[in-house]
């Protein structure tokens, strides 16, 4: 950690074309809170965390997220309307508009790295226009030592201006946002946009491009943790399925809640020094570790507090992606340093809206790449514009938004590497059983976390097993803590026949989607299909 000592010290920016700004660098967590109750940019809550709003976006902006078509990633990239072409030369000239823009200007600096593994290790130097932007990089980037500052040498650059708008019909940009990354010149450019995530999934970005291509080393939207006798649990799964959640267990030690990195050697490595939970409806008997984890130093984001600074986390009036980062070290039961290894169980969490997947099932390895390929997560009314009813989403790797190679290269990464390893891969439904969202209830969290611990402790190895009728899934016939009934979704139902017209309606979803998939995909993985659509 750097000692207030550190703070006196300051960097030149003309390098990256930045002239005459006052350069605020690698101030502490307490300084940039300071700083950002003095600027009027936050409050500080009952709990001593800080809290602010980030404007008029609160979540990631997927079509304005931009990759510079070059040499370097033309024939690499899997190009669409996730990963959009942005050309060199209009990069270069926003970049000179950004820079030009944050001139003369008050500014936060932060050296910091990504990926806990020393091999695989990523200085980035993070440029802030906010304090508290640059707070959430303290918190969410590994954090050197003084000794290893007097040396750093930044590999990658970020570039954040909040309140920097660009013109879309000058700069190439679809409207006033945009975040771009530039693997040539190890660049993520940020403008238009105050949500804090855009920061730490532009790095996510560039190391889905570079652990596979350069490494050898599969990277993972995923959280992990090691058990007692050292076996590694990895649980992959989209925004609000529970990755963070189910991760944070207290009879095993967290390596890290959102991404991580998989290597030839069969270790799993954090990529980050925090977490960034959703706090919707957090209470402190569901979720106490990150109930706990907020205080002085965590970041709250776009929350509702009365006037005594007591938060309403369920108070959705500005989003539902109601969000804290903080650093890793908040949280008591942590692996240090977060790296893990001999992983035995993958979770693939789903959180089914239509009430129709089983709360667990065990996945033959061509099930496996399929539902990897597929990330499965339903929508439900209200988390996004336009949603009115439970909505299938897919996203690959469950992470479709990040990953600049085709779905399959990763696909094919975790299938070789699930084989060689010997892991047990399970499909765990975190959503709705009994019926649909309106109709059913959510799964209750102590059901889930029953059948999570089945499965890490063995207990669901010598337990009969019932094939699903529509997706193939093996379902456990019994699980400790857990009441028979709710493991077959359709006795929950009243409406039998109802629940096979949804489950069927959703197996046809799948096929639907992964039909873009169907020419890259082998025939075990072809196998891994719903049975029945």
């Amino acid at each position: 950690m750097v000692d207030k000592n550190q703070t006196a010290k300051t960097i030149s920016l003309e390098k990256y074309g930045i002239n005459n700004a006052k350069v605020n660098y690698q101030l502490s967590s307490q300084e940039l809170h300071n700083q950002t109750l003095e600027k009027g940019q936050g409050t500080e809550a009952n709990s001593g965390a800080i809290a602010v709003n980030t404007g008029e976006f609160t979540g990631r902006s997927p079509k304005d997220r931009f990759i510079v078509k070059d040499d370097v990633t033309r024939d690499k990239v899997w190009w669409g309307n996730i990963n959009i072409p942005f050309p060199t030369d209009m990069f270069d000239a926003l970049y000179d508009k950004v820079t030009a823009y944050l001139s003369e200007k008050e500014l936060f600096v932060r050296d910091s790295y990504a990926c806990a593994d020393e091999d695989y290790k990523l200085n980035i130097r993070v440029i802030n226009e906010y304090p508290w932007s640059n707070m959430f990089a303290h918190n969410m980037f590994l954090r050197p030592t003084e000794e290893e500052l007097t040396t750093f040498d930044p590999e990658w650059l970020i570039v954040n201006a909040p309140g920097f708008m660009a013109d879309p019909e000058v700069d190439g940009t679809r409207q006033h946002n945009f975040a771009i990354l530039n693997f040539t010149k190890k660049i993520a450019l940020i403008g238009g946009t105050g949500y804090t995530g855009e920061i730490k999934k532009g790095i996510f970005s560039a190391l889905n491009f570079i652990l596979p291509v350069d490494k050898n080393t599969m990277p993972m939207h995923c959280s992990a943790n090691v058990g007692e006798n050292g076996e590694t649990a990895i649980f992959f799964g989209l925004s609000g399925t529970g990755k963070t959640t189910l991760s944070a267990d207290p009879k095993r030690k967290l390596i890290g809640d959102d991404e991580h990195g998989w290597t030839a050697e069969n270790t799993i490595f954090n990529f980050e020094g925090g977490c960034y939970a959703k706090v919707i409806n957090l209470s402190e008997e569901n979720e106490p570790d990150i109930y706990h984890a907020i205080k002085p130093g965590a970041i709250l984001e776009n929350v509702i507090m009365n006037e005594n600074g007591v938060v309403d986390y369920e108070d959705t009036s500005i989003t539902q992606n109601t969000r804290v980062s903080y650093p890793i070290y908040h949280i008591d039961n942590i692996q240090q340093p977060s790296i893990g290894k001999n992983p035995k169980n993958i979770f693939f969490l789903t959180a089914d809206a239509f009430g129709v997947l089983p709360p667990i099932s065990k996945l033959t390895p061509g099930q496996a790449a399929y539902h990897f390929i597929s990330g499965y997560t339903a929508k439900v009314a209200g988390t996004e514009e336009g949603i009115n009813e439970p909505t299938p989403s897919f996203s690959a790797c469950f992470g479709a938004p990040f990953m600049p190679l085709h779905p399959t290269a990763y696909a094919e990464m975790l299938s070789d590497k699930m084989q060689k390893a010997g892991v047990n891969v399970w499909l765990v439904n975190t959503g709705w059983t009994g019926g649909p969202y309106g109709v059913g209830n959510r799964m209750k969290l102590k059901y889930t976390r029953a059948m999570i611990t089945a499965a890490l402790q063995g207990d669901l190895n010598g337990v009969a097993y019932e094939k699903h009728p529509i997706f193939g899934l093996d379902v456990p016939q019994e699980c400790t803590n857990v009441p028979s009934e709710i493991l077959n979704p359709k006795t929950t139902w009243k409406n039998k026949k109802a629940y096979d017209i949804q489950a069927r309606e959703l197996a046809a979803s799948f096929k639907d989607n992964f039909a873009k998939f169907r020419e890259y995909a082998n025939e075990e993985i072809l196998a891994g299909a719903p049975t029945e659509a």
